[in-house]
């Protein structure tokens, strides 16, 4: 351990952080939901499905749907067939095969309340599951819809952040920085960013995580429009003081991002999270431009393409002694 990180854990750290210095682990993922298994609750009261649904991404959830339809159909085509496709009428009943597809199509025009009228139930039993189908169908169709409209209606701020932070040279020292910008087409307005960083120190035999607020050299800008490289100074106001690039690599470090800015469109504040671990600290390097002129020079070409882009430098030499 650095003489630097030594004098550093002596500092005051913040306790607003929302997570205790005992817990484990990656604090928030890179998704920006935080990194908490819950106990003592059962499965459907540990998971709101609602915020489940509405955080997945749209090919899992375009997927669920696909397979919970097929899933559903399945179970009732199985019903069908089970009390008897004499109580159907309209079934190939060449084969048993040409059977079950018949059931299993008669069973999606019900849930789906199609019905073409080739195939209809025959008897009180049929009927019955019949009826309850096409009432399920509404149901879950009804709740794919509020689904769909949740996911389209939500405010999200879009950003995207890049998926390392470097340490580079910075106004004479060096600087902790990492970079977001939004990949829609949205307008994001007062965008303002929140830095803290966990560090792991060993108090004794206990492994425990000290959080401190980070100063950012520009917290606050009017018009998220190009790419924002956050930058945090790492003078002596800074946790990272003196730290050299043993201590960088060799130290269990999370810097904790939150990203808050106002969308014109819904009129709504939106929000957004990251983090970056020990393994995802580059020291010694800087970002590379990401936006440029176009070949009319009438506008400004954003690559996201290149939001990870960065290239080595020279980092000062400090005297650690009188740091």
């Amino acid at each position: 351990m650095s003489k630097g990180f030594k004098k550093r854990i002596r500092q005051e750290n913040t306790e607003n952080s929302g997570f205790g210095n005992r817990a484990s682990g990656r604090f928030i993922n890179k998704d920006g939901l935080p990194n908490v298994k819950r106990k003592g609750v059962n499965v459907f009261n540990r998971l709101s499905w609602y915020h489940t649904m509405l955080n997945l991404s749209s090919f899992r959830f375009i997927t669920y749907l696909v397979v919970m339809y097929i899933f559903i159909n399945l179970i009732f085509a199985f019903i069908y067939y089970l009390i008897g496709v004499e109580h159907l009428t309209g079934i190939d009943k060449s084969d048993p095969v040409n059977e079950f597809i018949d059931v299993f199509f008669f069973s999606s025009q019900t849930f789906t309340t199609v019905g073409y009228g080739r195939i209809a139930p025959v008897g009180f039993l049929a009927s019955l599951v019949a009826t309850f189908e096409a009432f399920l169908g509404l149901l879950t169709f009804a709740i794919a819809t509020g689904l769909f409209y949740g996911r389209f209606s939500r405010p999200r701020a879009y950003l995207r952040f890049s998926d390392i932070a470097l340490v580079a040279p910075f106004q004479g020292v060096t600087a902790l920085m990492f970079r977001l910008a939004p990949y829609k087409n949205n307008a994001l307005t007062d965008a303002d960013v929140t830095l803290s960083a966990a560090i792991e120190i060993n108090d004794g035999e206990i492994l425990k995580s000290n959080f401190y607020r980070l100063e950012t050299h520009l917290s606050k800008i009017s018009t998220l429009a190009l790419n924002w490289t956050v930058v945090h100074k790492i003078d002596e106001n800074s946790p990272f003081f003196g730290f050299s690039a043993d201590d960088f690599k060799n130290t269990n470090i999370e810097i904790i991002v939150h990203v808050r800015a106002f969308d014109e469109v819904f009129s709504n504040t939106v929000v957004q999270r990251s983090s970056y671990a020990t393994e995802e600290i580059i020291y010694g390097a800087k970002f590379v431009p990401m936006y440029y002129p176009d070949k009319e020079k009438d506008s400004t070409v954003l690559d996201l393409d290149k939001i990870n882009a960065y290239q080595r430098t020279e980092m000062p030499v400090f005297d650690t002694e009188k740091l």
